[in-house]
């Protein structure tokens, strides 16, 4: 894969600040560059105009700016969010038997960041770090069923419905109608859609603004869930969301179904 020089070139200064050179002067970062100062000045005015870098006009050097700690604390929500769920996925776990899972969206596919392994379902598709798509998996449908109409017509723009089983949704208009069925009744499912033999059920999680951040799941056996189990397993799965959403600030006078 080719590597773009001039963002190769902004990254790594980026990479020059820390804790014991929080402050650079555009000659200390040419130096450590071994590039021109016009070079580094034009890669330091672009940084600076997007709010990565930003100039000490009382000295004349340059520091890290805000919009990397605006993103930092994107990671940082993502990793509370993994703390704060981790007690109720295993308390789900041990009393149920069954995996579970805490997907975030990233881009157009849900990403696994964290599962704890049941005794009594074997999942085969998922892992920590594994993309899944947003068409046929419950969590997928879950994540981004409460975006705007706008949203979702931007995500889905040459959004490509791979047939992962025979069951598996394979068009826009299909998984339109699935996702207001989703946000209607505050969960979704999918019945083999992603992985022959699995039924999933999925229940958003919310933040302290109301928005969608992650989404819960979890996986059996299809030949064993009845329609009582599939209730049962809604109810509980949607009890710990609002226990992870309340702990991550987000009002229950506001939370969905």
């Amino acid at each position: 894969m080719p590597i773009i020089q001039s963002v190769d070139r902004a990254l790594r200064i980026l990479d020059l600040f820390d804790e014991y050179e929080t402050e650079l002067k555009i000659t200390d970062i040419s130096e450590k560059m071994h590039l021109h100062k016009s070079t580094v000045h034009s890669l330091l005015k672009t940084l600076q105009s997007q709010g990565y870098i930003e100039q000490n006009l009382d000295n004349g050097k340059y520091r890290l700016g805000m919009k990397l700690f605006e993103r930092g604390n994107l990671v940082i929500r993502r990793l509370d969010l993994r703390t704060i769920a981790k007690k109720h996925l295993i308390d789900l776990s041990v009393k149920t038997q069954n995996t579970v899972h805490l997907v975030i969206l990233d881009g157009r596919e849900g990403i696994y960041i964290d599962k704890v392994e049941g005794t009594s379902a074997t999942v085969l598709y998922s892992r920590i770090g594994r993309r899944i798509p947003l068409h046929s998996s419950a969590v997928g449908k879950a994540l981004v069923a409460n975006k705007t109409k706008r949203e979702l017509q931007d995500l889905l723009k040459g959004y490509e419905y791979i047939q992962q089983t025979d069951k598996t949704i394979t068009s826009e208009e299909a998984f339109i109608a699935e996702l207001e069925a989703v946000k209607q009744n505050g969960f979704a499912i999918d019945k083999e859609e992603n992985e022959p033999g699995i039924t999933c059920v999925a229940v958003p999680i919310w933040d302290h603004s109301g928005t969608v951040i992650a989404a819960m799941s979890m996986s059996q056996h299809a030949a064993g869930v009845d329609q009582g189990k599939l209730d049962r397993t809604v109810e509980i799965l949607k009890q710990a969301s609002v226990k992870i959403s309340k702990e991550l600030g987000y009002e229950m006078s506001r939370m969905a179904k």
